[in-house]
């Protein structure tokens, strides 16, 4: 429903996080018998299945081989990316050091000078085998621009999944500087799935599904280390795209028979927003910060946005999220911190549990009602002593 702003011009009214809650079931389940599993469809009819809903951002303070590999080990998928320090270094460790131990005055400054370094292909092909030598589905991502180029040599190195990213995008995109990326072509010669993002709207979705993509990321600006929403004045709140991008995905299933799952990426930190955006329609989630303090990230603590390098317009910032514990403390618990950034497939399954849903699927027809008061109800001594669901 769109209200009026101003003569002439009316604006949507739309939902984030903190806005909705879940409404527990009728019936409820046991949340250690309900079913979390993920599938990524392979061209051939088949399927990559994940024991967990769970992506973890191709961030350089989040993911290098080692946590991938341990992600993968725990039933997740780690995503590298392919334009970052992992393919820019022999040893990405110097790098990664001078960044967490800048001043916050140089440190955007100083990782446009650190990625400067050209990346190397053999570096690529390299990051890949080492994911494939440690039993894991060997995910990568690159910008839309090189996405040809890199997509040829880690798929001859055996890599499993792509991952084409960008702010935004689109089916249509028009330059006379560059050569765009043909989506529908590209997803003809690469024989790997071709997961796409980002994009927050009904049409842009069903546009990029119908060129054959495997998978969409959801989700503009929504990053905890992300700036894209002040420095461009971008973003759609992440219930409002995953609702709407979740309706593309369905009437695409209808028309096709082809069912293409959403993942919305970006904006969650805690269990609750996981929850939430599975509830909401998203058959996994992509996060980036929660992982960022597993003691496995390369970051030590810190995170920065995929964006903070640009030469010109940098749309990222890096943060310090500390460490809280290891990689499987943070999915699968025991959680000590009180704040649900632990523990997150826990979340999700005593969510599951309590609205009554066996599967993904059951999980995104939960009820869902406009809350904006759901967090500071009765919490007064949380928010007042910063503990809890007031712990920043």
């Amino acid at each position: 429903m769109a209200e009026w702003i101003g003569v002439n011009r009316k604006a949507r009214v739309t939902y984030g996080f903190d806005d909705i809650a879940l409404v527990p079931g009728d019936v409820t389940i046991n949340p250690n018998e309900v079913d979390t599993s993920f599938r990524i469809p392979r061209k051939d009819g088949g399927h990559i299945a994940l024991s967990i809903p769970v992506l973890a951002s191709a961030m350089d303070g989040v993911t290098d081989v080692r946590f991938c590999i341990e992600m993968g080990k725990l039933g997740g998928l780690g995503v590298i990316n392919l334009e970052g320090v992992q393919t820019r270094y022999e040893n990405p460790s110097d790098a990664l050091d001078q960044v967490v131990g800048a001043d916050p005055d140089q440190v955007t400054s100083l990782i446009q000078k650190i990625y400067t370094q050209p990346i190397k292909e053999d570096l690529i092909a390299k990051r890949v085998r080492e994911l494939k030598a440690g039993g894991v589905i060997a995910a990568v991502s690159s910008i839309p621009q090189k996405a040809e180029r890199f997509a040829a040599i880690a798929q001859e190195a055996g890599a499993d999944v792509f991952v084409v990213q960008s702010t935004v995008s689109t089916v249509r995109h028009i330059s006379n500087e560059y050569k765009s990326l043909d989506l529908e072509a590209f997803c003809g010669e690469v024989n790997m799935p071709v997961i796409i993002g980002n994009a927050v709207t009904h049409d842009v979705t069903l546009e990029l599904m119908e060129c054959g993509v495997a998978g969409v990321l959801i989700g503009v600006g929504p990053g905890a280390a992300c700036t894209s929403r002040g420095v461009l004045g971008l973003g759609v709140p992440q219930v409002t795209a995953t609702v709407d991008c979740a309706a593309a995905r369905d009437y695409y299933f209808k028309q096709s028979g082809r069912y293409v799952p959403i993942i919305t990426d970006g904006g969650m930190s805690k269990g609750g927003d996981v929850c939430k955006a599975l509830a909401c329609g998203s058959d996994a989630v992509m996060v980036g910060s929660a992982f960022a303090r597993a003691e496995e990230a390369p970051g030590k603590g810190f995170h920065w946005g995929m964006a903070t390098p640009h030469a010109n317009l940098p749309r990222g910032t890096r943060i310090r999220v500390g460490v809280s514990g290891t990689l499987k403390q943070i999915l699968y618990g025991p959680a000590t911190q009180d704040d649900g950034s632990q523990n997150l497939v826990g979340a999700i399954t005593t969510c599951m549990g309590n609205v009554g849903a066996m599967t993904i699927r059951e999980f995104q027809e939960t009820e869902i009602i406009i809350a904006p008061a759901i967090k500071t109800e009765g919490k007064l001594f949380q928010t007042v002593q910063g503990v809890g669901m007031a712990r920043r």
